[in-house]
């Protein structure tokens, strides 16, 4: 691939980016808003049970009125599956617009501004727990969990049922840079990328295959990379040097991973059932932490998995109170 591709993957990256183009980031909002509403909706009940009042039938009307415009914009009137035999609007076009919509100009293309989420979310930190396993997940262990995962956060590359899971550690920084670990340790890193990303950072990746080292980073999918989440990407280590050479990326917008972690198929989906594992969608920013993103006065940048979890709140909120002592660097084989 030549530089003005490369170049290109850099601008499309950067374009998403200002296009706020991250599917993820929307359902953070949808998952926060959900908690939001449920938050006043207890708020609510609490009050009527404490309070019968004369507005009380106002206000269940006003709660109907707002889910029945919901109702209507899934389930349009007259379409239930015993009126359609009638007949009525077999073959034409069915309006998108609900019936009960205050709004008499609205269109079917303004519908999704209506039912956007109210609540904000910092683009930058945000994190949510997941009911399953998807790439580009991250894995958060169990606070019970020990041995070299234990408190780890575990960046999942592929998942699926017939060919296992991969996933790389992204929070044990190790002492040193790429160039004296790769000098001390066993590695098949080529010598040409040792010497361009010398000072880069090396995290401890998991016990497979410890000689061999990957690349995480945000600058773009660049040839041989893959795009494991919006913004995040793993691999393109030879296209990427060309462009620290170029001095068009700096040598610590990388981070070296060395050896990664993986599942037989099943594996890891009876782990987290078994409550081995909190999965998590977390912002690109959590993710790249060490590989050169921006960290914020919120941040707590020395402990990413108690970060992740503070930001999740609640429960997990309480177990990075109650658990988080080490922090990211340790010892590791």
């Amino acid at each position: 691939m030549s530089g003005k591709d490369n170049h290109r993957a850099r601008v499309e990256k950067n374009l998403e980016d200002m296009m706020d183009r991250d599917w993820r980031l929307f359902r953070a909002k949808l998952v926060a808003q959900e908690a939001h509403d449920a938050q006043l909706n207890a708020e609510r009940n609490q009050k009527r049970v404490s309070d019968i009042s004369n507005d009380h039938d106002e206000k269940q009307a006003k709660q109907e009125k707002f889910g029945n415009i919901f109702a209507a914009f899934f389930h349009h009137k007259g379409n239930d599956d015993a009126s359609i035999f009638n007949g009525d609007n077999i073959g034409t076009p069915e309006s998108m617009i609900p019936d009960m919509c205050e709004d008499p100009f609205v269109s079917k293309d303004e519908l999704p501004v209506l039912f956007q989420p109210k609540v904000n979310v910092n683009k930058h930190r945000w994190a949510h727990s997941l009911s399953h396993i998807e790439p580009g997940c991250v894995l958060i262990a169990n606070e019970k969990l020990g041995g070299v995962f234990h408190q780890t956060v575990v960046l999942v590359i592929e998942h699926s049922d017939v060919t296992g899971s991969t996933g790389i550690i992204i929070n044990r920084p190790m002492e040193g840079n790429l160039n004296k670990i790769a000098s001390e340790t066993q590695s098949n890193l080529d010598l040409s990328l040792k010497l361009a990303f010398n000072s880069s950072p090396v995290t401890y990746g998991g016990p497979v295959m410890q000689e061999e080292y990957s690349i995480l980073h945000g600058y773009g999918e660049v040839e041989g990379s893959k795009k494991v989440a919006p913004g995040v990407f793993v691999g393109g280590s030879e296209q990427l040097m060309f462009e620290v050479r170029k001095h068009y990326m700096s040598s610590d917008q990388a981070l070296f991973v060395k050896g990664h972690s993986a599942w037989v198929p099943n594996q890891l989906s009876r782990e987290v059932s078994k409550g081995v594992w909190y999965p998590a969608s977390v912002s690109s920013d959590f993710i790249l932490r060490y590989a050169g993103a921006p960290v914020s006065d919120d941040d707590n940048p020395s402990d990413l998995w108690a970060d992740i979890l503070t930001c999740m709140g609640g429960k997990f909120q309480e177990v990075a109170k109650q658990y988080s002592k080490k922090g990211d660097r340790r010892m590791m084989p």
